[in-house]
């Protein structure tokens, strides 16, 4: 059975791999790639999610040019001569304070994404990342190292905000059989976001005592330019039907999402999907106390709720898990590997950066990787290969000194960790909160993920230079140590979720760790 084919009703089986979806109706035509779907995607992967990857690369290459510029204003300003440590410390606090910022936007989206709405959500991820930018270009003309801190908490808030809202918006955007392929734009977005960060602020173009701040705000262009269709873009249809009750808008942007030449018989099964997430309303309750009672969930009913424990920690052990695998401290570590083979410290950069590249022309399959293979497989793939070759990799290096042709195992050990990691460990996190919850706690979910996500990635550069001080090769063990657990996780509590309507996705996760998601359920 094609995924054409495929129908979004109840799931009777979903196995391993790339297997057949059953499903209990009679297949039907529906659109594919339409164009306000395809614009939706391409205006939050370009608006939102590669800013927010450009501004986790960027810093990188000039870096002190950064701190001596910061140095020489807090002279001037204050009268003050930081002390080489003082000027670690304080570089440190502005690295960092984009995670931090990232938690708090991570927070704060599950709010908004409510009040506001998926889109409106969207459009405040662009206005605060406009403001960063702003901060950025005029922080030095003004002489203020406040305001390139102040820059990097918005370009920070816009960053959580991001990965809170934006692939919950695509994924209610798609239909089922899309809502992977979708969802992993985010992913790709802030996968090339990074490179594109990388190659903005090399020497050769901004990344030079006299334009690094053109470096840092050169992402805004892009904010600009992609801004430019989001009056037209479509509301989240499952929004507009479970949280606002506006049925009426609901059904038009389905139709809208469908093309022209969308069939009723299509309308009427997304609207019956969408009805299938509206947990909150009994099917014997009239209209008027359907409106009444409350769609929306708060944190608090979120965690406390014991039925949504294990989605919960699946959603947070993957967005953490994504960080904590190690992927920061293998391209940081790469440098000296490349180094170690011959290659003088320019070219060692640049090759560290062709690693990136890797991660991002592998992005670029995840779309028709979620789309053909399931959710398990490619999880379960990514994070048992990526804690062998981490194994590997902490093998070779403790002995690379001794073994020549090592080296060059460690290469190839790094590149094949990043290939496995981009067809699992990289997109699925980003997405996955969609699919394993519905509409109404949905937003708190992928907001605790991500606030998972963001508040690893702090850890991790928080304390990954004092590890590899004191460890050396041993620092990639506790990040295959991390992978292991989490391929035992997957491999007991995931359920597949691929082709697969939600509300038959649920009640497999519903009963904490008592639950058996890998039988079938009718």
């Amino acid at each position: 059975m094609d995924n054409n084919d495929q129908s979004e009703s109840i799931i009777l089986y979903a196995p391993e791999a790339n297997a057949e979806i059953v499903s209990t109706q009679q297949p039907r035509t529906e659109p594919r790639w339409t164009f306000w779907l395809l614009t939706a995607g391409i205006s939050t992967t370009f608006g939102a999610a590669i800013p927010t990857g450009y501004n986790i690369g960027v810093t990188n290459a000039p870096a002190n040019f950064i701190k001596e510029w910061c140095n020489q204003t807090i002279f001037d300003t204050y009268g003050t001569v930081l002390s080489e440590a003082a000027l670690d410390t304080f570089w440190s606090a502005v690295v960092s304070i984009f995670l931090i910022g990232g938690v708090i936007g991570s927070l704060g989206g599950a709010w908004l994404a409510d009040r506001l709405g998926r889109k409106r959500s969207y459009l405040t991820c662009g206005i605060l990342l406009v403001w960063g930018a702003i901060c950025f270009q005029f922080c030095r003309a003004v002489e203020s190292v406040e305001l390139l801190l102040l820059g990097r908490v918005l370009v920070g808030l816009a960053a959580g905000l991001t990965t809170s809202t934006v692939p919950m918006y695509l994924s209610e955007l798609a239909p089922v059989e899309l809502r992977g392929a979708l969802g992993v734009f985010c992913s790709m977005g802030v996968t090339g976001g990074v490179v594109v960060g990388q190659i903005i602020s090399l020497e050769e173009i901004f990344g030079t005592d006299e334009l690094w701040q053109f470096a840092l705000s050169f992402y805004v262009l892009l904010v600009i330019i992609f801004f430019v269709p989001y009056h037209w873009l479509p509301e989240s249809p499952k929004y507009l039907f479970v949280i606002k009750q506006k049925r009426d808008e609901a059904i038009n942007e389905i139709k809208r999402l469908g093309g022209t030449n969308v069939k009723d018989g299509y309308v009427r099964q997304q609207i019956e999907s969408i009805r299938g997430e509206d947990t909150l309303n009994n099917i014997n309750d009239d209209e008027e106390t359907q409106r009444r009672k409350p769609k929306q969930r708060s944190l608090w009913s979120v965690l406390t709720d014991p039925t949504l424990t294990l989605p919960l920690i699946l959603v947070c052990a993957l967005q953490g898990g994504q960080q904590l695998s190690g992927i920061n401290a293998v391209f940081f570590y790469s440098v000296s590997i490349f180094e170690s083979v011959g290659l003088s410290s320019t070219d060692a950069k640049f090759a560290n950066l062709g690693a990136g590249c890797l991660n991002l022309f592998v992005a670029f399959f995840t779309p028709v990787l979620m789309e053909k293979f399931n959710r398990r497989f490619l999880a379960l793939l990514s994070c048992s290969m990526c804690a062998f070759f981490l194994f590997a990799l902490t093998f070779v290096v403790y002995f690379i000194n001794h073994v020549g042709w090592f080296s060059y195992a460690s290469i190839i050990a790094i590149l094949l960790y990043i290939l496995f990691y981009q067809i699992g460990l990289g997109p699925i996190p980003y997405f996955i909160g969609s699919e394993l919850f519905e509409v109404g706690p949905r937003p708190a979910a992928m907001a605790m993920g991500s606030i998972a996500s963001w508040g690893c990635n702090f850890l991790v550069a928080m304390l990954f230079t004092a590890l590899q001080s004191a460890w050396g090769a041993f620092v990639f063990l506790p990040f295959t140590v991390t992978c292991v657990l989490l391929t035992l996780l997957l491999k007991f509590y995931l359920p597949e979720t691929r082709g697969r309507h939600i509300s038959s996705i649920v009640p497999l996760v519903s009963n904490g760790f008592r639950s058996k998601p890998l039988v079938p359920w009718t």
